[in-house]
């Protein structure tokens, strides 16, 4: 069997495309790649490119979002997490958080590793994760 590929993208609806495109451009640091309204087949997205070549995408869809803002407790996408090297990459995202006014819970430590959790505009869980020191 070959090795399990790594994630190429991740993409979320959001119910306002403008507000969400500068929210995670202000999180991201950049600007989207593609802003492309894809009619045919029923929505419109912009993607934003991560480190190592990793995707973000943003998706509208016709009709807009239903069943209210996102919660982690209905069956679908619990959070999105992204990944740092280490506690001190973690702190200096902490601290970005900060800067650009997002609340977030600040760095909890586990057994497994520490995070940092932050929700976006529509209420979808973010996090930035690092593993634990060795």
């Amino acid at each position: 069997m070959p090795a399990f590929p790594a994630l190429a993208h991740v993409a979320v609806t959001v119910t306002d495309l403008d507000r969400s495109t500068r929210w995670y451009g202000e999180l991201f640091g950049a600007e989207p790649v593609l802003d492309e309204d894809e009619t045919t087949g029923g929505f419109h997205h912009t993607v934003f490119v991560l480190g190592g070549g990793q995707l973000f995408g943003l998706h509208t869809h016709p009709g807009g979002a239903v069943g209210g803002p996102f919660d982690e407790r209905r069956v679908g996408m619990d959070h999105v997490a992204f990944a740092c090297a280490d506690r001190a990459e973690l702190e200096s995202w902490a601290s970005r958080l900060d800067e650009l006014g997002i609340k977030h819970g600040g760095i909890v430590d586990a057994h497994y590793g520490s995070g940092v959790s932050f929700r976006d505009p529509d209420n979808i869980a973010l996090e930035f994760f690092a593993p634990p020191a060795s």
